[in-house]
């Protein structure tokens, strides 16, 4: 089976993904690991703490992708530049670059995305509203520029969702609603899947085709089973595989991922079919 890993990220990219032990980010990757669910050691993540353990990482695993995201907040920033550097080193790798509006201004924001996506060749953009300064929510018209180049790039847009959202007020997925309204040929997914308001983000993705949405390590959490439930029902052309990795092994991801009741005819999508199409795999986008 082929499967694309949505949210695949090595430890070496940076210290909040466990680059250097003894570190105070170090033990959260261990404390994180043991609260979604790693079985054995959690400490595994130290195998990628090379580009080439990475990549061992990966083929071990069986993926034929792996998603490698970036990130522009005040408290951390991954630059495009180190995503592509990343992944230009093996054709099992994919990027996401990530723009912040507020911290580059409206005008040098376009010309990232720009870059990132036509120079570079990143697959999407990464922005994280509710960890921005101030945080806003994704509907906040400071975005509505990014949307609309990438809606006509044809490249999507990736939500930083979830509980670890600074301010829970911010993980609301109702504003999702209003941009796949507003922007009818945007692609837009969900990292995190909005976890813990499962039913809400679940709601918004029946009412919108456009919207996707990625669970990763929050799958396997309390109210996950709604996603399997509407994945069997509607949603299978709408959701993706994602280990979360170093936050989750990538293989004991796939292994319980199968396990959890979703449909036999639904499995290649899931982990294959929906994020090819997503990404635009196969248009011979070059890096």
């Amino acid at each position: 089976m082929n499967i694309i890993d949505m949210r695949c990220r090595p430890a070496y990219l940076h210290d909040f993904f466990g680059k250097t032990p003894g570190t105070p980010e170090y033990d959260v990757v261990k404390w994180l690991n043991r609260r979604v669910g790693t079985r054995g050691d959690v400490e595994h993540f130290t195998r990628s703490a090379t580009p080439e353990g990475f990549l061992d990482e990966v083929r071990d695993a069986g993926l034929s992708k792996a998603v490698v995201v970036g990130r522009h907040t005040p408290g951390q920033h991954l630059p495009n530049d180190t995503i592509h550097g990343i992944v230009a080193a093996s054709p099992l790798l994919e990027g996401v670059g990530s723009v912040d509006p507020e911290l580059l201004g409206p005008r040098a924001a376009l010309a990232e995305v720009d870059r990132a996506i036509n120079t570079l060749g990143l697959r999407g953009i990464d922005i994280e509203p509710g960890f921005g300064s101030p945080a806003r929510f994704p509907d906040d018209p400071i975005f509505h520029p990014v949307y609309d180049l990438l809606q006509d790039l044809g490249a999507p847009v990736f939500l930083m969702t979830g509980p670890t959202t600074p301010d829970h007020r911010f993980n609301d997925p109702a504003p999702v609603a209003n941009v796949a309204r507003a922007f009818p040929r945007l692609k837009i997914a969900a990292y995190h899947g909005y976890w813990p308001n499962v039913q809400q983000i679940i709601g918004v993705a029946f009412r919108y085709e456009t919207v996707s949405i990625i669970p990763d390590m929050y799958l396997f959490q309390p109210g996950g089973a709604a996603y399997v439930e509407a994945v069997n029902s509607f949603l299978g052309d709408q959701f993706l595989f994602g280990s979360s990795y170093p936050f989750r092994p990538i293989r004991q991801t796939i292994e319980d991922f199968t396990k959890l009741g979703f449909r036999e005819d639904r499995l290649d999508a899931l982990f294959h079919g929906n994020a090819s199409r997503l990404l635009g795999l196969g248009q011979g986008a070059a890096r």
